[in-house]
Formats: C-alpha cells, sequence, structure tokens
C-alpha cells in the first residue's frame, strides 16, 4: 500500500468510495458529505486551497482503496479539518486509516494549532480511532460546521 497526493484521475473512484460507506451506514443524508458540492472534484478542490491537501491510498494494482483531507476550517483561524477519511469495505482492519491520519496531522501540524472533526457516534471503530490519537470530544460542532447531521465532533492540539 503506498499514500500519495490525490490525482484528478482518482476523483470518480474516491467519489464512489465515500458514497458507498456513507450508504452502507444509511447517512446518504442530508448535512453529510454525501451531498458535498465538491465531491466529484476533489483534487481540484483541495488543490484550490490554501494549506489544503487531499491523499489516497493505493493498494499494489495502484488502485484507490481509500482517502483523507486537511483544509482549513471555516474563517477560524489555525484551525483545520481533517475531513472526508473513508476506506473501501476489503481495506478495512488492517491501519489504513490510522496511516493516513499520521500523513494528515503532520501536514496539518506545520500549518494550524488545532485539528476538528466531524463524524457520526454509529462509526465506532473512527470514534475509537479518534479517541486513541488524542483527539477530544466535544459536546457541540464548532461554528461554521457544514455537516449539521453529524452527532459527534472532536479537536486535537496540534504540537
Amino acid at each position: 500500500m503506498q499514500i500519495r497526493e490525490m490525482e484528478e484521475k482518482d476523483n470518480q473512484t474516491m467519489e464512489q468510495i465515500i458514497k458507498r460507506s456513507l450508504e452502507s451506514f444509511d447517512l446518504n443524508i442530508p448535512g453529510t458529505a454525501y451531498f458535498d458540492s465538491q465531491l466529484s472534484r476533489l483534487a481540484q478542490f483541495y488543490k484550490q486551497q490554501t494549506n489544503a491537501k487531499y491523499w489516497v491510498v493505493v493498494n499494489h494494482q495502484d488502485e484507490v482503496v481509500g482517502g483523507v483531507g486537511i483544509a482549513q476550517f471555516g474563517q477560524k483561524k489555525g484551525i483545520c479539518e481533517l475531513q472526508k477519511l473513508y476506506i473501501t469495505p476489503e481495506a478495512q482492519g488492517i491501519g489504513l486509516s490510522k496511516e493516513l491520519m499520521k500523513v494528515a496531522l503532520d501536514f496539518a501540524k506545520e500549518h494550524y494549532t488545532y485539528c476538528y472533526l466531524e463524524t457520526f457516534k454509529k462509526l465506532q471503530a473512527a470514534n475509537l480511532l479518534y479517541i486513541k490519537l488524542g483527539f477530544q470530544q466535544l459536546e457541540k460542532s464548532l461554528d461554521e460546521s457544514e455537516h449539521n447531521a453529524c452527532d459527534a465532533w472532536y479537536i486535537k492540539e496540534l504540537s
């Protein structure tokens, strides 16, 4: 497995991974990444932003099996958001989410003071990973949140 920056050729595959994952948890609802306008052009979206990147993990056949992004959160200085962390079912359970998060958080440390993320309580494996990596659970979302369907929020001081 290899982690690299996302390229335009990866857009369609990553969009399908995200949508299928959300559908598998009945989370293909408004207020989730499922309806993000930039979902079909993630590579371009992240390249257009300052201090933002999206990475994909590819298997030995050079097929994309997951990804994660970092971008500034709203207008808040010093706060980034860990975004769109998704792995195909076939590639889950072997530590790829943790590896992707390590790459994303190392990048985030260079540009931000805090990293925020939004998720769902029912995504238990993800929630456990966030806590294991030092994220603190919040009572509510930060202002400017775009994903109002989420019901779990975390923040981590980057140092």
